[in-house]
């Protein structure tokens, strides 16, 4: 059955010495190159974010990172801006294998919105048309690996299993945040949507 690779937001600034660092960040980036070798396709995800967008500490006057907000569609924590459409810390990786990739899609571009999952953006119903483009290519079968395990990697892992695809996560192709318990819910949560922990 035809299998593709889903790497997750696996940019400058995710790793150390960016603006939203996840530790170890740069590490996977050999683990995930060599997992790019057997799979039918080879989706990379990047995160695209407007200077303003509504997901930003410094888009609400007085909140600090990390905080939390109500948007229309729930809460929604207020990170340090990062991943600004055309900045150096939006690029990929130098040393991820982005010349493997069949489709590269950017995600958080709505400024009013923020985008985790590599399907929907966080309203759970604005789609980002990944599901029809692995459909029509008759992919049923996903490995997920990258940035970060307890966002977007875990909520990507999460919409696929529930849209219906086999999905397993390589955890040691990931890193987590892990703030507030967040690494502990994320795969809790994958595990009762039925997506393999490898």
């Amino acid at each position: 059955m035809p299998r593709a690779l889903i790497v997750i937001d696996l940019q400058i600034d995710f790793c150390p010495g960016g603006a939203l660092a996840v530790q170890g960040g740069d590490e996977i980036v050999a683990p995930v190159n060599a997992l790019m070798d057997g799979v039918d396709a080879v989706i990379l995800t990047q995160d695209w974010h407007p200077a303003d967008h509504a997901s930003f500490a410094d888009t609400h006057p007085g909140a600090a990172p990390f905080s939390q907000v109500q948007m229309p569609y729930g809460p929604q924590v207020l990170w340090p801006a990062h991943c600004v459409i055309g900045s150096k810390g939006a690029a990929f990786h130098p040393g991820l294998a982005t010349d493997r990739a069949d489709l590269i899609l950017r995600k958080g571009f709505r400024r009013g919105i923020d985008s985790y999952s590599a399907f929907f953006e966080n309203d759970r119903t604005t789609p980002t048309g990944l599901a029809g483009y692995l459909r029509e290519r008759g992919i049923d079968q996903l490995t997920l690996a990258g940035l970060a395990l307890d966002f977007c990697v875990g909520w990507s892992a999460m919409d696929a299993a529930r849209l219906g695809f086999q999905v397993q996560v390589i955890q040691d192709a990931c890193r987590a945040i892990d703030t507030g318990g967040s690494l502990q819910a994320a795969q809790d949560g994958m595990r009762r949507a039925g997506v393999h922990l490898a």
